[in-house]
């Protein structure tokens, strides 16, 4: 009898510990070389305002874990509170789905040198920003451009400028556009719909909602794009 109720403790140890590792469908672990103490956020977007889904402390090991539930795949953040300062360089996005996810970055270059791993989302949306922000340099060269032309009072080289201003921005727009509709499979498409280009000409907007994939018409952004459509439309 003794050993039957040690059995049946050690069994249902086994389950609790069995649920508690397996809580959540989204597994984070990280590193941030260098870190020796302060406090990490897992964060969310709604509306305008960042809300923590996790707090970690760190003390000592710059290692850390998270377990989370998240329904749909979507853009979260890692806030580093370093105690000091906000500045955006203390919050790493990435766009987070259901499964195991690695983040590996240093507490010198916290931003840039983050590495994200695990998400074929994050994976397609850093391809985006890469080929996105030759369009941004673009456009800084042609504002440093433009600054020194009017310095200069040269109205012609004004006049050229922006031209070549509008044809980097509508280049810019195309590309988002090409490419949400090229990855019309994935949730990263409504949202760099709904976060680049929500201004585009709505025809732009109702071709990549209506070539979503049912899986993403039904995610967290595949639904917020089918209604800011829908919302367009009846403006018009």
């Amino acid at each position: 009898m003794k050993k039957s109720i040690i059995a049946i403790v050690t069994l249902l140890l086994l389950v609790a510990c069995d649920k508690n590792e397996t809580k959540g469908n989204l597994h984070i672990t990280g590193n941030i070389k260098g870190l020796k103490k302060g406090t990490l956020y897992i964060q969310r977007l709604v509306d305008t305002a960042f809300v923590a889904m996790d707090t970690i402390i760190i003390e000592g090991s710059s290692t850390f874990t998270s377990n989370l539930d998240l329904k749909s795949p979507e853009m979260l953040y890692l806030f580093l509170d370093r105690g000091t300062s906000n500045s955006l360089d203390n919050n790493i996005p990435f766009f987070a789905e259901p499964g195991n996810i690695s983040i590996e970055t240093t507490l010198e270059n916290y931003l840039s040198n983050a590495k994200i791993t695990g998400s074929k989302n994050h994976e397609i949306y850093e391809e985006y920003r890469k080929i996105n922000s030759t369009f941004t340099d673009k456009n800084l060269s042609n504002i440093e451009q433009k600054f020194s032309a009017l310095k200069n009072q040269n109205a012609k080289k004004v006049d050229s400028i922006n031209v070549a201003q509008d044809a980097n921005v509508k280049r810019k727009y195309l590309f988002a556009a090409n490419f949400a509709l090229n990855n019309r499979d994935y949730e990263v498409a409504p949202y760099i719909a709904l976060s680049d280009i929500y201004d585009i000409n709505i025809k732009y907007l109702d071709t990549i909602q209506k070539a979503m994939s049912p899986k993403v018409a039904q995610s967290l952004y595949g639904k917020k794009l089918t209604e800011y459509v829908t919302a367009a439309k009846k403006e018009n």
